[in-house]
C-alpha cells in the first residue's frame, strides 16, 4: 500500500513538472487562435484561424524563414563533415593531451551563448569579415559540430577496430571500408546528430544576434515582433512553426538512436 502511494506521488510530481515546463508553450499555441489582436486576456474572447492566413501572406516571414533554413542546412552540412572527422581522430588515435582537446571541442556547447556570440563578433571584426549570412553560418557551425561530434564519437567507441582491420585484410581499400563498413554503422548516429544540429541552428537567436549584422532569421524576426508587435497572434503562429521545425527532428533523432546511448548533446 505504501509503495502504491509512493508511485502515485511520483506520477503526480512528474505530471506537475511536465506542466510547469510545457504550459507556456501550450499558451502560445492557444493564443495563435485568439480573435484579439493586441491583448492576452484569459480566457481568449474567441478562437479563429485567420492569423494563419495573415502569416502566410507576410513576405517578411517567408524571407526570414528562407534565411533560417539556408543557414541551418549549410551549418549542419559543415558540422556533419567536420564533426565526423574530429570524432574519428579522437576515437581512433591515442596521443598526449587527447582528453584536454576533447574538452575544448565540446566547450562551445557548454559556454553561454552570450560568450560565444561576443567571441565570434570580436573575431570577425578583427579579421575584417563583414557580418552577413556567412558569419551566421560560421557561428552556428561552431556549436553544431559539437552535436555531431558527440553522437559520432559515441558510435565510434562502440565500433570494434577489428572490423576495419578485417576489411583491409580482405583487400578493401579505404573508400570501400568507409562505404561498406563505417557508413552503415555510423549512419543512424550521423543522421541523428545532423537532425539535432539542424534543430539547434534553426531556432538559435543569441549567437545569431551577435553575428547577423542586418540579416534577419526567423528567431530574430520573432524577437523584434515581440518588442514592437504589429500582429501578436501572427508571432504565435510563427512560434508554432519554429516549434514544429525543431521538435520533429529531435523526435526523429530520438527514435533513430533510442536503443543505444549514442545520442548526446540534445540542446544548448
Amino acid at each position: 500500500m505504501h509503495s502504491e502511494r509512493a508511485g502515485l506521488g511520483l506520477r503526480i510530481a512528474a505530471l506537475g513538472g511536465l506542466l510547469f515546463l510545457h504550459l507556456p508553450i501550450l499558451l502560445i499555441f492557444l493564443y495563435a487562435f485568439t480573435t484579439e489582436e493586441r491583448t492576452y486576456a484569459f480566457p481568449p474572447p474567441g478562437l479563429t484561424t485567420e492569423w494563419f492566413a495573415a502569416a502566410w501572406n507576410r513576405p517578411d516571414i517567408w524571407e526570414a524563414m528562407a534565411l533560417s533554413l539556408k543557414v541551418a542546412l549549410i551549418a549542419t552540412l559543415i558540422a556533419m563533415v567536420l564533426g565526423t572527422l574530429v570524432s574519428a581522430a579522437m576515437s581512433r588515435a591515442t596521443f598526449f593531451g587527447r582528453e584536454q582537446i576533447s574538452l575544448l571541442i565540446i566547450l562551445p556547447i557548454a559556454l553561454p551563448g552570450v560568450i560565444t556570440g561576443m567571441s565570434l563578433r570580436s573575431a570577425f571584426g578583427m579579421a575584417g569579415i563583414d557580418f552577413s549570412t556567412l558569419t551566421i553560418i560560421l557561428g552556428h557551425a561552431t556549436f553544431c559540430i559539437v552535436i555531431v561530434y558527440n553522437n559520432a564519437v559515441a558510435r565510434f567507441r562502440r565500433l570494434s577496430g577489428g572490423v576495419m582491420e578485417a576489411s583491409a585484410d580482405l583487400g578493401a581499400n579505404a573508400f570501400q571500408t568507409f562505404w561498406h563498413i563505417l557508413l552503415p554503422n555510423l549512419g543512424t548516429a550521423l543522421l541523428a546528430g545532423g537532425m539535432l544540429a539542424f534543430a539547434l541552428s534553426f531556432d538559435e537567436v543569441i549567437v545569431t544576434t551577435f553575428t547577423a549584422g542586418q540579416q534577419t532569421t526567423l528567431p530574430i524576426w520573432m524577437l523584434e515582433e515581440l518588442i514592437r508587435p504589429r500582429q501578436r497572434p501572427v508571432t504565435n503562429v510563427v512560434a508554432m512553426i519554429v516549434f514544429a521545425a525543431t521538435f520533429l527532428p529531435i523526435l526523429a533523432a530520438y527514435y533513430l538512436t533510442r536503443n543505444g546511448s549514442e545520442t548526446a548533446g540534445g540542446g544548448k
